[in-house]
């Protein structure tokens, strides 16, 4: 059965709820992927966390035994696996071992505004002048926080790769949004986390090696990587996604680097400075003005 066009809903409970637990777990992965990165390699951790992701969604596709895909949307599933999971994370975690947590958080966060630019043209979504001002306004929130770090922003190789990153999620927003209209949210994001799991197979055995010598804070962080940020948070935002507009959806994503810089206080003890602060108030305002009238 067909769902209900998620352009003709508003923000009810579930995409709420789905949207905090997305902020949350993906907030949370930026320290993740540093701790991981101490005991692996970039896309041998790719390969632990999504691993660690695809096995309970395949039992979840086994049992649940969805609708096949149509001939024609094979290739947006393919586009989310290879897309959305394998090459983002692997830029992702490649550009973290020289940028700071909080400069990666503003740079991925150019994906909002990317999706919004090109949802209007091809879904034929409305975006509205107070939407593109409260996104503007999120996205100087964000880079007033990664200047508070002390080290501002430095688009040296790793930047790169983290622009490659945040291109692959608008582009993936964009492709696999109309899937939803005849798949199931965690439908979606199951197929997704299997098919990049099968991408980042090649780099598994390494990765097993490499967890064989690590640390126990290593191991924690691949696999709370695995579970939180990856099984929970792909599965909330699918659900999200299936509930609202794109360029809507993601405009939330602004909410990330201000939840990062909590969660590093109450997890590490990190202190943000004023500029952080700031820059966090105007990210969540921007948010707000964004979802005016809506």
């Amino acid at each position: 059965m067909p769902l209900a066009p998620p352009a003709a809903r508003a923000l009810d409970v579930t995409a709420a709820i789905a949207l905090v637990v997305t902020i949350v777990g993906w907030a949370s992965a930026f320290p993740a992927i540093r701790a991981g990165l101490a005991d692996f390699g970039p896309l041998e951790l790719g390969s632990l966390r999504f691993t660690i992701a695809a096995v309970p969604c395949a039992l979840f596709l086994a049992v649940r035994r969805p609708p096949l895909p149509r001939p024609r949307e094979w290739w947006r599933f393919a586009f989310g696996g290879v897309f959305f999971i394998a090459l983002y994370t692997a830029l992702l975690n490649i550009g973290e071992q020289t940028i700071s947590s909080g400069a990666a958080s503003f740079i991925i966060n150019v994906a909002p505004i990317l999706t919004a630019i090109m949802a209007v043209p091809l879904l034929g979504e409305r975006f509205s002048s107070t939407g593109w001002v409260g996104t503007f306004l999120s996205f100087a929130g964000i880079g007033i926080i990664a200047i508070g770090e002390g080290k501002g922003l430095h688009f040296d190789r790793g930047a790169l790769f983290i622009l490659g990153a945040a291109l692959c999620t608008a582009a993936a927003t964009i492709v696999q949004k109309p899937l939803f209209s005849r798949h199931r949210p965690l439908t979606v994001a199951a197929i997704n986390m299997v098919l990049g799991a099968l991408c980042l197979l090649p780099f598994l055995g390494d990765g097993l090696a490499e967890a064989r010598a690590a640390s126990p804070a290593g191991l924690i962080a691949a696999v709370y990587l695995g579970i939180v940020p990856s099984l929970i948070a792909y599965g909330a935002w699918a659900v999200a996604l299936a509930r609202l507009p794109a360029a809507r959806a993601t405009n939330y994503l602004y909410c990330i680097p201000p939840v990062a810089v909590l969660t590093g206080f109450f997890w590490l003890g990190e202190i943000p400075g004023s500029l952080g602060i700031i820059g966090g108030v105007l990210a969540l305002g921007g948010v707000a003005v964004a979802n005016l009238k809506r």
